[in-house]
């Protein structure tokens, strides 16, 4: 089959954001869009001549047309053998997995996350590079320039590849092979923890709830916790991957997730609760009545790791997002190992797990993960919390509750404004920025500002420089402030405020976080002025 040269032209507004480039459906069904930004992926890639290819998605509409288009444009630029999960599935993590098990060049993952589906829903694309993990900046910078200049995309003619059939298939010279999805990565898993301790777990009558939110999630979560580990049929609920995720926004929060959380909260509560978003790199961890924030978690696997055969011979270190609470500080700290604070992205954890410098990572926005993939991992935290309770014999709240009484408690709370005027949300953090050198050393609403900085980081690997990454605001007590545009978002500008409060005293652990935090939320509107400059009346999301 002959290559094919088609012309085309730059489409603006194709720079990745956090992770990969995010857009409505319409946006990427446009003529041209999705191949401009392959071919800027193979451009800065060069030469492909005899690689391997890892290629899935989350089953969100458009992922099967996706596939096909990117399957004939690798056999134009010489790949050998390009991977696909059945059905067009991979998980991010599972994506990880394989191109890390298989030796391949990269992947590329169809995904928009934990962003709604469906025709007028959102798409979304990014590389992975051999290490499993995204990109980092260098390449997507590279690739970005290359959708300023590009002139031509290179494709062949060939009818579709059976995505639903096990099994190898040629595209011209190349060798696609449609693979199990969940394999690599549920052996991996069962060398991580300990599977006969959660059978026993389980065959005990330990009930659990998981929700899989019509996502990439459900298919794995059948196969481990109901197939592998034995959990009764059931115990997946929304497990089957739907184009629009069934009409969920598939975030895995106390606000989208009401389903699990009303059912953990009433009478006939299982013992534990989870769910993962729509590429199952994140989760929710929840107990009877209480519902664990990803700082928490994150503490709380580093201060337990230990427990699961995967790590039982102790941690290098933990690394955690700027805005990510500083729960895991303490337990670092006492641990003896570094704690590492990154710009939001999961790319930065790459360089530190590849040098050996860090073990377990995590953010704010229910991600968390090992050095076992170069992704976050939802089932991975799920299987870990199962793994600790079997290994305890302690329900979740205790668990958290005893994590408190020995670390203190960080009161924690994200407040997203969704959808702001792109030009008046840049306009507020430029405003904000510009207020910072008279921010230190002022006492307001009774809290002395001891740092207010614009949050730079240096890579400790390569020294790579990032600038502009989040306003801070941290008093004396160490009581934080954080602001900062999301860059997951498709449409306008979402606003993301944060704010955080240590307690040490364990009489004071069980206030109502929203009220614990409401100083800070006043004085945070006194300084950024967001209800003020926005006209919002409140945050769209509370978590």
């Amino acid at each position: 089959m002959s290559v094919r040269t088609i012309a085309t032209q730059p489409i603006d507004g194709q720079r990745p954001g956090t992770s990969g480039l995010r857009k409505k459906v319409v946006e990427f069904c446009r003529p041209h869009y999705l191949e401009n930004f392959v071919q800027a992926i193979f451009n800065t890639l060069g030469d492909c001549a005899g690689q391997t290819l890892v290629l899935g998605g989350d089953g969100r509409y458009f992922n099967r047309p996706a596939i096909q288009i990117i399957v004939r444009m690798a056999a134009a630029h010489g790949f050998e053998r390009v991977l696909v999960g059945q059905g067009g599935i991979l998980s991010t993590p599972a994506l990880s997995c394989v191109v890390r098990k298989r030796g391949a060049l990269g992947g590329i993952i169809l995904s928009a996350s934990h962003n709604p589906g469906g025709p007028d829903g959102d798409f979304g694309i990014k590389y992975n590079a051999a290490n499993g993990g995204p990109a980092p900046e260098k390449i997507t910078d590279a690739i970005y320039a290359q959708t300023r200049s590009i002139g031509q995309y290179f494709t062949i003619d060939a009818p579709d590849i059976d995505l639903d059939t096990l099994g190898a298939a040629s595209v011209g010279a190349l060798r696609v092979e449609v693979i199990d999805p969940v394999a690599d990565y549920a052996e991996l898993m069962g060398e991580l923890f300990d599977f006969g301790a959660i059978r026993a777990l389980f065959a005990g009558g330990f009930t659990m709830c998981f929700d899989g939110m019509c996502a990439v999630g459900g298919p794995y979560a059948h196969a481990i916790l109901e197939g592998a580990l034995g959990a009764p049929r059931g115990t997946v609920i929304n497990g089957v991957p739907l184009e629009d995720f069934g009409g969920h926004h598939p975030d895995p929060n106390p606000v989208n997730a009401a389903e699990l959380i009303a059912l953990m909260d009433g009478p006939s509560a299982p013992d534990f609760g989870a769910a993962s978003d729509g590429d199952a790199d994140r989760n929710m961890i929840v107990g009877r009545g209480i519902a664990v924030t990803p700082s928490d978690s994150l503490a709380i696997i580093a201060a337990n790791a230990t427990v699961a055969p995967g790590y039982a011979g102790g941690i290098k270190g933990v690394a955690r997002s700027m805005p990510t609470s500083g729960a895991a500080d303490r337990v670092a700290a006492a641990l003896g190992v570094p704690c590492y604070e990154t710009p939001t992205g999961w790319k930065f954890f790459g360089n530190l797990m590849d040098a050996g410098l860090v073990t377990l990572c995590g953010e704010e926005s229910y991600g968390t993960g090992s050095d076992h993939v170069r992704e976050k991992d939802g089932l991975w935290a799920v299987l870990f919390w199962l793994n600790l309770l079997a290994a305890s014999g302690k329900p979740v709240g205790q668990i958290v509750r005893g994590h408190w009484a020995r670390f203190g408690r960080n009161y924690y709370s994200r407040h997203d404004y969704e959808a702001v005027e792109s030009n008046a949300a840049a306009q507020l953090m430029a405003d904000l920025r510009a207020q910072l050198p008279s921010l230190a050393g002022r006492t307001m609403d009774g809290h002395t500002i001891a740092l207010a900085d614009d949050f730079a980081y240096t890579d400790p690997v390569d020294h790579s420089v990032s600038l502009g990454q989040g306003v801070r605001i941290i008093m004396d007590d160490g009581s934080r402030i954080v602001l900062r545009l999301s860059g997951t978002g498709t449409e306008g500008a979402t606003i993301r405020l944060y704010l955080e409060k240590y307690e040490a005293d364990p009489a004071r652990h069980d206030f109502d976080t929203q009220t614990a935090l409401a100083g800070l939320a006043a004085l945070a509107e006194r300084i950024a002025g967001i209800a003020a400059r926005t006209g919002r009346g409140g945050p769209s999301v509370i978590t």
